[in-house]
């Protein structure tokens, strides 16, 4: 049992707490995107923390961000603005970019600039996907599993996989998987395709226990829930 005092200033916390996580993913975003050079490769298991800490901030941002009422749309209407204003049209050029690289012989260097931006972009269409589902009126519990499911997909190398299965290799498909370095740093070593069928099997049972975890009871009294439960609820 909670009481109605209590309910006003866990409305009042949830009107703003979004900010928190959204300023300091906005932070990290920015060095990654702004700030460092570009890497391609995941060093540690620290610097895979660090990296994906923004996807998981935003993760946590939008579950936490306010739903429903008249401003519900605009959020993910400046989200599609953006999207067809910016990044298509930035997509198009890391692309030129990387295929005039190509033909001068630099497509070594420019490309870990371009999987930088593949990868924000892969990202921000999972976000704008988790956006519009907590607007449509997804409680706290349900988009954070639905935004921890689509971080446990995007590192899971399911793109590896279909990358390696898909592409015309001249020499064959490579024995080992060179370039999922996020991967290596769990085996110590490149991993072989056995090793990723492990682990997006890994990623894919984590996702479904996610799924099921009983994340609204836990939640259900803190202050940064929905508040649906109330007195004697």
């Amino acid at each position: 049992m909670i009481a109605a005092g209590g309910w006003l200033t866990a409305g009042r916390t949830r009107g703003w707490l979004w900010a928190v996580p959204g300023a300091l993913g906005l932070g990290a975003a920015g060095l990654f995107m702004l700030v460092l050079q570009p890497d391609r490769d995941v060093h540690g298991l620290g610097d895979f923390v660090l990296k994906v800490s923004p996807l998981v901030l935003a993760v946590a941002t939008i579950a936490l961000f306010p739903r429903g009422g008249r401003l519900a749309p605009w959020p993910l209407v400046l989200g599609l603005v953006f999207y067809m204003g910016y990044v298509d049209s930035a997509s198009f050029v890391h692309v030129s970019a990387l295929a005039d690289a190509a033909v001068d012989g630099r497509a070594a260097a420019q490309f870990p600039s371009y999987y930088r931006w593949s990868i924000f972009v892969n990202a921000f269409t999972v976000l704008l996907a988790l956006l519009a589902f907590r607007l449509g009126g997804a409680s706290t519990a349900r988009t954070l599993k639905l935004g921890g499911v689509g971080v446990l997909l995007l590192v899971s190398g399911l793109n590896d996989l279909t990358m390696w299965a898909m592409s015309d290799w001249p020499n064959g498909r490579p024995e080992t998987f060179a370039w999922a370095s996020h991967v290596a740093v769990f085996l110590g070593r490149a991993p072989r395709l056995p090793d990723m069928l492990l682990f997006l099997g890994v990623h894919v049972g984590l996702a479904g226990l996610l799924l099921a975890a009983p994340l609204e009871r836990w939640l259900s009294a803190a202050p940064f829930g929905d508040g649906r439960r109330r007195v004697g609820g």
